[in-house]
């Protein structure tokens, strides 16, 4: 099924923001249109089967004068976030026949009942209450131009909005945009924008993508979805207003008036949103450190590892999470120090072994303020399922750090390492089960198969660790690849077998790391095995091993960049394709060396 946004122009000579998601919220098509039969013509290959199209403009208008009913109830609940819905009435010239969204829904073959169990329809909906409801916003974002607004005003806003959207990626509904080129060069149209005009070409085509969300929100949560009208007066769909949910205050102005229930632990949650929100931009820019950080914690240590990636928690998914409430009480009291998930790290390793190794690196490298291992307490049950090690992180407050992790002072992230086979199992159930799709009557069989799953997948890691045992202590055949004339580097492939024989005992490193160090080789004029061969010859492995003390089972190519190090010294430091970890390597270095002994165990050759 599709879920298409349209945000209609009233007239043909505007363009109108056109957006379409697949049924797992990820964005196939952004663009604007100008007529109604380019419209019309960029949705064919959407609209042919099951669709939702959901318009930002008036699809069934009746009333000669004033608001539509659903306009008005709509706006006792919105208005006061400044989100109300415009009067639509046929006295205007563009709804004195039929409206140009029924137009395109006709034309399209769509039914437009919102009650409608079709898998064609098309439903009306408004993006300004959609996003104070998703976004627990205090006010509506103020993106839209209007006189006295500056384009860094509309910039700003406009981006924050854009932010937003990409956060819901992490969400019980997840939409997925930021990996899509169009959306990219939205983005980078806006961040560079000077003029208003430019800003216009861009929020039409978030606007549809706001409109498609919708959209497949009212699909997957009906029960958070409210329809204001119906559709003999015209109709208005949204997410639901969050109960209890206030309007900020205007800036310069006393405060908002009261509405709803008096001041508790509702207020205190609404706070937190909202002090969530306007700190989400600082949060992502803490999560991309963070995973630069831990990426390279592993890759010095010479662990291997299948991913590293990390996430922000959506505003909607910490607004969901600081409104619950057990047993009449709210479950966080200050959900801004409780939810300790804002920032979240995934690192997959392929052997469980790998995810004890993770652990102890970053135990030993960072303060580490709380450790679960949820396969081990799953197991303490008796049971199978969820396996994942779960380690609550921060900076550790009595060493320095390099300047690009200062910002991270202060700020935790739940750092999630587990391994292939038990991220494969997590996504899938977490899948199956937030979408909905498990009938009541087969829950009992289907939680019998995820659980059989969940031990089946147990046993084959296992398996997969004693493969990678048997592997390290036979030998490995020399088979070498043909050369490849265009590049004078050592093949990867070919590295990997004489590195796998040369350090028996090491693990595995990933794959593109034997490729990045067959480039330093070439730097340092080693060209083929025969040479790498000689130059560690002259390498006292045992000396090196002592005096690097490796505390976790370093990777092959680990163990060759340190024997280089050794070798070459501040030269091998001082390669171009080392640039990135300089401070990292002299440090090595220093160990390497010793305290009170400066001559290198390799012989260092400058």
């Amino acid at each position: 099924m599709y879920f298409v946004g349209l945000d209609l122009a009233w007239g043909e000579r505007k363009p109108t923001g056109v957006a379409v998601l697949n049924a797992d919220g990820r964005l196939l098509h952004v663009s604007t249109q100008g007529t109604d039969e380019a419209i019309v013509e960029s949705l064919a290959p959407y609209v042919g089967g099951d669709c939702l199209v959901a318009i930002d403009a008036p699809l069934v208008v009746t009333n000669a004068t004033g608001n539509r009913p659903g306009e008005a109830a709509l706006n006792r609940d919105f208005a006061r976030f400044d989100a109300g819905a415009h009067p639509a009435n046929t006295g205007k010239a563009e709804f004195a026949g039929t409206p140009r969204g029924a137009r395109i829904a006709r034309a399209l073959g769509l039914d437009i009942d919102p009650a409608s169990g079709s898998r064609r329809r098309a439903i009306e909906v408004y993006p300004h209450p959609a996003t104070v409801a998703l976004f627990r916003l205090g006010r509506t974002l103020k993106y839209k131009q209007k006189p006295g607004r500056t384009v860094a005003q509309l910039r700003s806003e406009l981006l924050r909005l854009m932010e937003l959207l990409e956060g819901l990626a992490d969400s019980d509904v997840p939409l997925h945009v930021a990996d899509h080129d169009q959306w990219k060069a939205l983005v980078a149209l806006v961040e560079s924008a000077e003029r208003k005009s430019e800003l216009r070409r861009a929020e039409d085509q978030v606007d549809a993508v706001v409109c498609a969300y919708v959209g497949l929100f009212a699909e997957r949560r009906p029960e958070q979805t409210t329809t204001y009208g119906d559709v003999e007066s015209g109709y208005i769909v949204t997410p639901t207003l969050p109960e209890g949910h206030r309007p900020s205050r205007r800036s310069g102005r006393g405060p908002v008036a009261s509405v709803g229930p008096p001041e508790d632990d509702k207020a205190q949650a609404r706070s937190a949103v909202q002090t969530y929100a306007a700190m989400h931009a600082e949060l992502r820019d803490a999560t991309e450190r963070f995973v630069t950080l831990v990426t390279t914690l592993l890759d010095d240590a010479g662990i291997n590892y299948l991913s590293v990636t990390g996430r922000t928690k959506s505003v909607a998914s910490f607004a969901a999470k600081a409104d619950r409430v057990v047993g009449g009480r709210p479950v966080f009291s200050d959900p801004l120090e409780q939810i300790t998930d804002q920032i979240g790290v995934r690192v997959i390793t392929y052997l469980h072994s790998d995810v004890t190794a993770v652990a102890d690196l970053l135990d030993d490298a960072l303060a580490v303020l709380d450790d679960r291992d949820l396969g081990q307490e799953t197991a303490s049950e008796g049971r199978f399922g969820y396996a994942s090690r779960h380690l609550l992180v921060a900076l550790d407050a009595a060493r320095s750090a390099p300047t690009t992790y200062e910002p991270l002072r202060g700020r935790r992230a739940q750092v999630q390492v587990r391994t292939v086979l038990q991220h494969a199992w997590a996504e899938f159930e977490h899948a199956i089960r937030y979408k909905g799709t498990i009938p009541e009557e087969h829950a009992p069989d289907l939680d019998r198969r995820f659980t059989l799953a969940a031990g089946l997948l147990e046993l084959a890691d296992r398996e997969f660790s004693m493969i990678r045992d048997r592997l390290q202590q036979a030998a490995v055949t020399d088979r070498r690849t043909e050369p490849d004339v265009t590049d004078p580097r050592i093949a990867a492939q070919d590295l990997a077998t004489f590195l796998a024989n040369q350090f028996v005992e090491a693990g595995w490193s990933r794959p593109d790391h034997y490729t990045w160090v067959s480039g330093l080789l070439l730097e340092l004029g080693i060209t083929s095995l025969d040479e790498l061969a000689e130059r560690l010859q002259s390498v006292d492995t045992t000396a090196i091993n002592a005096r690097m003390g490796y505390r976790y089972p370093a990777g092959a190519v680990r163990r060759l960049d340190d024997a280089l190090l050794a070798i070459f010294g501040p030269r091998y430091v001082e390669l171009h394709g080392n640039a990135h970890r300089v401070p990292l390597l002299r440090t090595r270095l220093d160990k390497l060396r010793g305290p009170d002994d400066p001559t290198d165990p390799g012989r260092p050759v400058d």
